[in-house]
């Protein structure tokens, strides 16, 4: 498997980073995970956003410019003879003494990772998956907004207790906030909706302000769908004629059955994915095609020029 290291696609075994790096030793690093179609990375400029605000607030001095990356996407996903992949791109801090750090990290950095996407099966995805109450609540985010970084113990506790659960296969487990308020996913956003309305947690109760999330919202808008962030129960979860998930790799996946804490298990709606879901589902997928074609107009306009 090749690998891209600050620039460079090399064979995984070549990879080397110093035992000194401190996303090693304390974890200061972020990682941003997106997908392709079509080869094009789809919303790479709302996730360097959001990976360039992390590292400013880290103290990582890291910018990229966003063609320079499409070019290594495209050389990486040609030597792993993928036509789309997972994505999964980090910023560690890079060397530096043992100890907390006295000043900026100055030399970061940067790992690419791609692997090949599961296989889409919409048939199977419109049944739904199973969303579990989890034991483990979310934790507060390091700073005043959660970004994704290599502090990931508390997402990996959840995931082994879902592992040890009942739990169907490809359940995602749902974690609550310290004040028992709907959160998240282990590794997604959560949506629900009542009576036509769209409800989705707030990014204070410590969630990830996902990039699916902040798109589907946007689609929902434009539909002329009732959309709304808040602080939400269980119970209310529990009466939702529809929920769903999102996260950047799986797109929106339908909840079908809620199973708490005992295993008493709930069908959602009519166990199947809802209208509204289905709709903004629709949307999001349309939006990836034009985001494909956008892409191939800019990259042929700079070529010719």
């Amino acid at each position: 498997m090749k690998v891209g290291l600050n620039g460079s696609v090399l064979e995984a075994s070549e990879a080397v980073i110093s035992v000194y790096d401190h996303g090693f030793l304390y974890g200061m690093g972020l990682f941003e995970t997106f997908r392709t179609y079509g080869g094009v990375p789809y919303l790479l400029d709302r996730h360097l956003d959001r990976l360039h605000a992390g590292c400013e607030q880290l103290g990582i001095r890291y910018q990229t410019d966003p063609e320079q990356l499409i070019a290594l996407l495209e050389e990486l996903l040609k030597a792993n003879e993928l036509e789309d992949a997972y994505i999964r791109m980090t910023v560690s801090a890079g060397e530096s003494e043992l100890g907390l750090p006295t000043g900026d990290y100055e030399r970061p950095n940067v790992l690419i990772l791609v692997k090949a996407l599961p296989p889409a099966n919409d048939a199977v995805h419109m049944h739904g998956r199973e969303l579990r109450l989890m034991h483990t609540r979310r934790n507060t985010p390091e700073g005043d907004v959660r970004y994704k970084s290599l502090h990931y113990m508390n997402n990996i506790i959840a995931k082994r207790e879902l592992l040890s659960s009942k739990a169907s296969v490809g359940a995602e487990g749902l974690m609550l906030s310290h004040e028992g308020w709907l959160a998240e996913g282990i590794v997604s956003n959560l949506f629900f909706v009542k009576n036509n309305v769209i409800y989705t947690p707030a990014i204070s109760t410590g969630i990830l302000p996902g990039i699916t999330r902040g798109r589907v919202l946007e689609l929902a808008s434009s539909a002329g769908l009732s959309a709304e962030e808040g602080l939400y129960s269980r119970e209310q979860l529990q009466q939702a004629d529809e929920i769903w998930l999102t996260n950047s790799i799986q797109e929106l996946v339908p909840v079908t059955r809620l199973t708490d804490t005992m295993g008493q298990t709930h069908v959602v709606g009519s166990g199947e994915a809802g209208a509204i879901t289905r709709q903004l589902l629709s949307m999001y997928r349309q939006s990836t095609t034009a985001n494909e074609m956008n892409v191939s107009t800019r990259t042929a306009i700079r070529d010719n020029a």
